[in-house]
């Protein structure tokens, strides 16, 4: 097994014996947990291999804090955490998100309510640029700006290579509270009650139709009466509708949607008595990947995520039921902790909103010729939301950088990749992504 700084050695010679001037990308151990996009150019790129990077490599028990390798996944960080009695402050909720993956595209989970996402709570990365030079970055040394513009910028500013982040203390089971609305307002102050109240340890929702919105209330507990998983033929969100409380092993709670969160596959009983549990998201993705070549761009769902100001919620959801009309969704209130470097600072004047409710389009069918990523972007940048960029995007480059800060990125890339080998931001998310040769 290689020592970290053996693994740091063999990228930079990757980085520096490269002959080709094209793009590189980046081949990881785990799988990418983007959209498909059948026709992305990373799929015949040149690869930087850091499949390597993926271990633990120290957990301090008493300052709470870990530090490791971005390819290791949630699933085995909670396993090895969990034995110290502490957990990472935001679980994402796909067992083979790595920590990597959960920087560069601003995981986010039930705790975000307090937290924000998972690069809220980091302290101190390693980057690797694109000259092979390794800089230690964090919030208040000479690489602070690169330490705010590696949040949700999907690797093109360098290589992560290293992170160290904070842990919270855990108990071995969650319970869960399921309160039941009938219309948004309720619902809406319901969230805003707990957020300023913060009496609570994990709260999402789904809404799973206009008249039925559940809003999932979690606590930590030493003791369980009973306990349920949700990895094979039972179906996660489909149980917050029916049941007014659970009980889950902790481990098992974070990864409660890992079989899909609003958009499970199998969803037949029989499919899923004989193959839902081998069917994770992570060998759903990796099937895809394989046979995307015969795959009809028309059968990927649209999958997306909107982050709409707290205060224009309730609007949002006037305009989305009249025109798109897919229920359920997942919801996560989202509490933004700063302003963002990363973000315009004239787009983050307009929100006032310290707390976003995160609406996960999840499995939606396309209809037609009709583009719900573009529909939602024009409907965005209108009421001060965001979307990922993990799926389709469809942004002009104008329209683009009035949302993502472009003066913070461009200082940035000009230190770290002047020759723009790991693409820039919208090159690689709303061109490259969609098949164009750049």
């Amino acid at each position: 097994m290689m020592t970290h700084e053996e693994k740091i050695n063999h990228i930079i010679q990757q980085l520096q014996n490269r002959h080709s001037t094209e793009p590189v990308s980046f081949r990881k151990k785990a799988v990418s947990h983007e959209v498909p996009r059948l026709n992305d150019r990373r799929y015949s790129d040149e690869k930087i291999d850091l499949s390597a990077l993926k271990e633990i490599l120290h957990i301090d028990k008493e300052k709470q804090i870990c530090i490791a390798e971005p390819g290791i996944t949630f699933d085995d960080l909670v396993k090895a955490t969990l034995t110290y009695g502490l957990v990472p402050a935001i679980v994402p909720e796909l067992k083979t998100i790595t920590i990597g993956g959960a920087v560069a595209g601003c995981s986010l989970e039930s705790m975000s309510f307090k937290y924000g996402g998972f690069h809220d709570t980091c302290l101190e990365y390693e980057v690797i640029t694109a000259k092979g030079e390794v800089l230690v970055c964090t919030p208040d040394n000479e690489n602070n700006l690169l330490f705010q513009m590696v949040h949700g910028t999907f690797g093109t500013l360098g290589i992560l290579s290293k992170l160290t982040f904070r842990l919270i203390p855990a108990k071995p089971f969650v319970k869960i509270t399921y309160r039941k609305f009938h219309d948004p307002e309720s619902y809406l102050s319901a969230i805003w009650q707990h957020y300023v109240d913060q009496d609570v340890d994990f709260m999402d929702g789904i809404i799973h139709s206009p008249e039925s919105w559940v809003l999932s209330l979690g606590h930590f507990t030493d003791k369980a009466s009973y306990t349920h998983r949700y990895d094979w033929m039972r179906i996660y969100y489909q149980s917050t509708g029916r049941r007014t409380e659970d009980y889950l092993r902790t481990k098992d709670y974070f990864f409660r949607y890992d079989r899909g969160v609003t958009n499970v596959t199998p969803k037949s009983f029989l499919g899923r008595l004989f193959l839902g549990r081998f069917m994770t998201s992570a060998r759903t993705l990796m099937l895809v990947k394989k046979f995307r070549r015969w795959i009809p761009p028309e059968m990927i769902p649209v999958t997306v995520d909107v982050f709409i100001p707290f205060s224009k919620v309730s609007l949002f959801m006037d305009w989305y039921r009249r025109e798109m009309d897919h229920f359920p969704l997942w919801c996560v209130p989202y509490k933004m902790v700063r302003r963002y470097e990363w973000i315009s600072g004239n787009f983050l004047d307009r929100v006032k909103d310290e707390l976003f409710l995160d609406l996960a389009i999840y499995g939606m069918k396309k209809k037609g010729d009709k583009n719900v990523y573009r529909i939602l972007e024009e409907k965005l940048m209108d009421t001060g939301g965001i979307k990922t960029l993990i799926s389709g995007n469809y942004y002009t480059e104008s329209e683009f950088w009035k949302i993502w800060n472009k003066d913070n990125y461009d200082h940035i890339k000009r230190r770290t990749d002047p020759e723009n080998i790991f693409r820039d931001l919208y090159t690689k998310t709303c061109r490259a992504a969609m098949g164009e040769r750049v």
